[in-house]
């Protein structure tokens, strides 16, 4: 008979869309606890209820830690991982400098396979059980990332970057290739164990119309994959991307024009957004994918979050790597507090942890597997040490609830508050 472990701790839970409900959404047990079976949590509750029914369990006490979901990383360059934090440059400069000689260094399979571990190991130091990245043009990029994770057991979605134009020799693919190439890792790796594949134009001015017609074309023949790619970032991409499709009526049509808008499209950035790009996006169901780190970092803007949250966007959160500055969800969810500070519109501790779980997991279809802790999802989550270091620790203890006790965490942790990693229910972390 399989095992039953209980996970005793404090707990977190949502009933409810914490974005638009706040912390009314959230159930807090400050004597809770979780029990795994085969790699998905089985129940959840107050630990003397989980106790008594399942009497056998073997039980693991975590104190005073909080039990979470693992952390959810909507949007992420896990080619970049090696120039992070690069000083000095916005978006165009940045690509030019930084990103894609380091990309051009992808060509090399064994190299990938180097970087792709890495990440990954960085995640898990940081609680992130779950990301959505871009790879490189190279398809070995793309299977490097892939059998990482699956060696690491991890829920990922990634797929191969096209671009045909706008880059250097040597990462510049063809309309037919982009296709050809991702058609073919789509089939080896879609639907495998854990595995899901996006289909990544990079952003318009890296695609011909000719690529991004393709790139339509393969997602209307696998509409179950998520196509990823970014919108409105900075101001002078905008100018570069109007120059480029002077008949488009906006950023986003040089992708809907073509069939690339639709609810399993997650957009990047999305700062500078007119009217009409709203209502499409709305309307399309589609995934805003939030970057605070990045946006400040690269200096992009203040994403609206309160407003696009107020019109019914669906909007996650992400760590941009390397663009963004930091591998922790715990930074980029204190970076969407300052941006929202800045707003006039800080958002609650529980609207933050949401985004960093369930709100990025609905973004990429998987909130029925990953980003709670509810009964049948599987069983990735963390435990936080809510007194890691001592700056934390003399915060929390003047904490008069939960979200008093949290927020330090939020604000001033890093890998050291992250006391455990588990994916599907095995100790990756601690």
């Amino acid at each position: 008979m399989t095992e039953t472990i209980l996970h005793l701790g404090q707990t977190i839970r949502f009933d409810g869309d914490a974005l638009r409900d706040g912390p009314s959404a959230a159930r807090h047990e400050r004597h809770g606890a979780i029990a795994v079976r085969d790699g998905h949590i089985v129940a959840a509750g107050p630990a003397d209820t989980l106790r008594a029914e399942h009497p056998g369990a073997r039980v693991e006490h975590h104190g005073a830690g909080l039990i979470l979901p693992g952390f959810v990383d909507a949007h992420a360059h896990y080619p970049q991982t090696g120039i992070i934090a690069s000083w000095g440059k916005r978006l165009i400069d940045w690509l030019e400098t930084y990103t894609f000689p380091e990309e051009m260094r992808f060509a090399d399979p064994a190299y990938a396979a180097d970087v792709a571990a890495r990440y990954l190991d960085l995640l898990i130091e940081h609680g992130t059980t779950t990301v959505c990245s871009f790879c490189t043009i190279h398809p070995a990029s793309v299977d490097a990332f892939f059998a990482a994770a699956e060696a690491r057991g991890m829920r990922v979605a990634a797929g191969k970057t096209c671009m045909d134009r706008n880059a250097p020799e040597g990462l510049r693919d063809t309309a037919r290739s982009a296709y050809d190439d991702s058609a073919a890792l789509l089939a080896r790796w879609h639907g495998r164990g854990r595995a899901d594949y996006v289909i990544t134009p990079r952003f318009s001015p890296t695609s011909t119309p000719e690529q991004l017609e393709a790139m339509g074309a393969l997602w209307a023949e696998n509409p179950g994959c998520l196509m990823q790619t970014h919108l409105s970032e900075q101001t002078d991409e905008i100018a570069w991307v109007k120059s480029l499709f002077p008949e488009a009526r906006d950023y986003l049509d040089t992708y809907e024009r073509f069939g690339l808008l639709g609810e399993r499209g997650l957009y990047g950035h999305a700062i500078h957004l007119e009217p009409r790009e709203r209502d499409r996006l709305r309307e399309a169901g589609a995934a805003l994918v939030h970057c605070p780190t990045s946006n400040t970092f690269i200096g992009s803007g203040l994403f609206d979050l309160a407003g696009l949250t107020a019109e019914g966007q669906r909007i996650g959160l992400a760590t941009d790597t390397g663009g963004g500055s930091s591998f922790s969800m715990l930074r980029t969810m204190a970076a969407a507090y300052e941006i929202g500070q800045l707003r006039g519109t800080p958002p609650h501790p529980a609207q933050l942890l949401w985004l960093a779980t369930e709100g990025s997991a609905r973004t990429m279809h998987m909130a029925d597997r990953v980003g709670g802790l509810e009964p049948g999802r599987e069983a990735d989550f963390v435990v936080l040490d809510l007194a890691s270091t001592p700056a934390i620790a003399q915060a929390t203890a003047r904490a008069e609830d939960i979200w008093e006790a949290l927020f330090p965490t939020i604000m001033l942790g890093d890998d050291r508050a992250v006391a455990g990693t588990w994916v599907l229910g095995r100790r990756l972390k601690g």
